[in-house]
């Protein structure tokens, strides 16, 4: 049985809500996917149930943590397991102001005592729920070659058996988060590396990933997995539909006709519950991407008069002018 791992969709923050990876699900049955990140001070102070709440066909899902105090990594851990996540995920890779702040995210990476200090309350605090790790080849002006071997060194000795690599530094100072997951030159080769220096290490590899042929080639080439991230989210049917069968060698389940019925499905479920239409059909703007009618499904998606008024009548209408019931299977194929 190939792991979900083998194939997995990166947290993203304002985008892999529980929506979006409802969505991803009807696509591709088998990938692991993942949570936004969730800050430890949020699920200690906040409202925990809305932060963590998902639906049960998410699974395999994994639930990602930011944060830099032990204590809270352990509630948040222990939170986590309570909901039923299938992994715990210690986000030490984000670049942003706001996360290096507060001293968490890549700013982790900088500061190996308290990231084991970190890593060691979520270990004792899990129960046989796997805990891993996201991080950056480096940070700032850190050689990777010397950053990165130095981490995968620590997170073994704590027993850390799967790592999740962006294969990009991050740059704390000068650049955004949008330009660090650009500008920063890709090294895959030095993630491919680090597999041979490291083999009893389950290493997943991420960054500028955007097609399951590139998917396969990085597999091939030793890694453990692949994360997509944002090519997943804005082009999610043409960069998901072959991955069960051509990675997890998995026959098709769904077509288009039978993922969009259980997309209008769930909106209407979830619209009786009182979820505004728009948190829901925000994320399929980019599922025809590439097919003619495209840009039509996208405006009136996009569009809070049409949306609002429409409503799920709306969306079916657009959706049986885009595909009519004869096209489906070949948009499919």
């Amino acid at each position: 049985m190939v792991p979900s791992y083998t194939f997995s969709i990166a947290p993203m923050m304002d985008y892999t809500d529980r929506h979006c990876r409802f969505m991803f699900r009807q696509i591709t049955k088998h990938s692991l996917l993942y949570t936004e990140m969730i800050t430890a001070p949020a699920l200690v102070h906040g409202n925990s149930e809305k932060l963590l709440e998902f639906n049960q066909e998410e699974h395999p899902v994994a639930l990602q943590l930011g944060g830099s105090k032990p204590e809270e990594l352990s509630f948040a851990t222990k939170l986590g397991i309570k909901f039923g996540y299938d992994e715990i995920n210690l986000n030490m890779g984000c670049p942003s102001d706001r996360v290096s702040q507060g001293c968490f995210g890549a700013k982790l990476m900088t500061l190996p005592e308290v990231s084991r200090d970190c890593i060691k309350a979520m270990q004792d605090a899990s129960d046989d729920t796997e805990i891993t790790i996201k991080c950056r080849i480096a940070v700032d002006d850190a050689n990777p070659y010397e950053m990165l071997p130095e981490l995968l060194d620590l997170f073994s000795s704590l027993e850390i058996r799967r790592v999740i690599i962006h294969a990009r530094k991050a740059i704390l100072q000068g650049l955004s988060p949008k330009e660090n997951r650009t500008i920063p030159p890709l090294d895959y080769d030095l993630v491919v590396k680090c597999k041979n220096w490291f083999p009893d290490l389950t290493l997943c590899i991420n960054g500028g990933i955007s097609s399951i042929d590139q998917s396969q080639e990085l597999l091939d080439r030793g890694l453990d997995g692949v994360m997509v991230g944002r090519s997943a989210y804005h082009t999610p049917l043409a960069m998901l539909k072959e991955v069960d069968q051509r990675i997890f060698q998995s026959p098709l389940e769904n077509d288009i006709g039978l993922i969009m019925d259980n997309l209008i499905g769930y909106a209407e479920r979830e619209i009786e519950d009182g979820v505004p239409i728009r948190r829901i059909t925000r994320h399929m703007l980019g599922l025809f991407s590439g097919i003619n009618g495209a840009r039509t499904w996208r405006r009136r998606l996009s569009s809070p008069q049409f949306i609002d008024n429409a409503g799920i009548t709306g969306l079916r209408e657009t959706l049986d002018k885009l595909l009519p019931q004869d096209s489906a299977k070949n948009l499919w194929m």
